[in-house]
């Protein structure tokens, strides 16, 4: 498929909204990169784990015109296929779009004035409903803090913190660490735990089977179960943008984690331990010689995220050690293309589960 081109005439200039979808990989990559402060959250090659996992169909959405950009990665979803609302619509109507799991929203550069941001939104939301693309929900990101800039066209929300270690250098990874934390670091050495990393089909294989354990354990949701396709995405797709680090102990793996990363920062993407082993604190060994390493090969940053819902949670409390002076909060954002639509879906969702829930018609 070829690239979908709108132009867009605003006041006295024009401007150009570009679709970009998974197939064009070269081309999506290429306009990625050319933002000074993107991220592997909007490379084709993180998505189409995501695609495979039944996420939507992945879109990069490129607005620009003589003197500014922006940029956005979409997963379109068709709301006919939603659980809440089978065989109440038909399927190939209405479609919307949600930030791939993870962190997203539009990066903007260039001449951010009034009437460049304005023209840019009109044509964003003029596309989306022309192509009924009823609604968006976004997940900002944190570090690059893009909500700032977009206040102004998405209901916007802070939720609550998230966890930023600085990469600096060694010395200030230890100074932020808190003692605590640094006492299990230190338990865990005198354990005779050793941090390795690599990535390799042996070693996913290992991942996913000590992930599924750690989802059975905390009963989580069904989302959070991923096929071997999906790993085996992230080893092909991802090579230049992830490693598996792992705790060992005698021999035995104990606790892996994902990392990815990208432009100089790095990523705690999924996570995972044997439960019998917990007590020699393997993951705070590991986090800490991952930080170590990305200090050592120019990363300037590694995020932890959150807690569960951006609950101060025990996940939350966990990651907030590696970090006692983080300050990064996380936002999301919410956008209604086709109001009369939405609110026809809205009424047609008789399950309601969650008042809170964007959006709604699938809460």
């Amino acid at each position: 498929m070829s690239t979908q081109s709108y132009n867009f005439l605003t006041g006295n200039s024009w401007g150009q909204l570009e679709i970009i979808t998974s197939n064009q990989a070269e081309e999506w990559n290429k306009i990625v990169k050319s933002f000074k402060d993107h991220d592997v959250y909007y490379l084709i090659d993180y998505v189409k784990a995501f695609q495979i996992h039944g996420d939507g169909e992945p879109i990069l959405n490129f607005y620009h015109d003589h003197d500014f950009k922006a940029m956005n990665v979409t997963m379109k979803r068709d709301i006919g296929c939603s659980p809440n609302l089978v065989n109440k619509i038909p399927i190939d109507t209405y479609y919307d779009f949600t930030t791939p799991y993870g962190y997203g929203g539009f990066l903007v550069e260039g001449a951010q004035t009034k009437e460049n941001m304005e023209k840019f939104n009109t044509a964003y939301c003029e596309y989306c409903s022309k192509h009924n693309i009823v609604c968006e929900f976004v997940r900002f990101h944190p570090v690059l803090e893009n909500a700032r800039s977009l206040t102004d066209f998405y209901e916007v929300t802070e939720l609550g913190e998230t966890i930023l270690m600085d990469l600096s250098n060694q010395e200030v990874i230890w100074k932020n660490i808190t003692s605590k934390n640094r006492n299990m670091i230190r338990k865990a050495q005198k354990s005779g735990v050793k941090i390795y990393w690599g990535r390799s089909p042996e070693l996913f294989e290992v991942f996913a089977d000590i992930y599924t354990e750690t989802m059975d354990k905390d009963k989580a949701d069904s989302y959070y179960y991923f096929k071997p396709s999906f790993y085996k995405s992230v080893l092909n797709d991802l090579k230049d943008n992830s490693l598996i680090f792992y705790a060992q102990q005698k021999n035995e793996i104990i606790a892996m984690s994902i990392i990815l990363f990208c432009n100089q920062q790095m990523h705690y993407h999924l996570s995972a331990s044997r439960q019998a082993y917990l007590k020699y604190a393997p993951t705070n060994l590991l986090l800490y010689e991952a930080a170590c390493w990305g200090a050592e090969n120019g990363f300037k940053t590694l995020h932890l995220g959150g807690g569960l819902g951006s609950c101060e949670d025990n996940l939350y409390k966990f990651k907030s050690a590696f970090n006692r002076n983080s300050d990064v909060r996380f936002s999301i954002g919410k956008k209604i293309f086709v109001n009369k639509i939405y609110e026809e879906l809205k009424q047609l969702n008789i399950f309601k589960n969650n008042e809170n829930f964007f959006p709604e018609y699938r809460g």
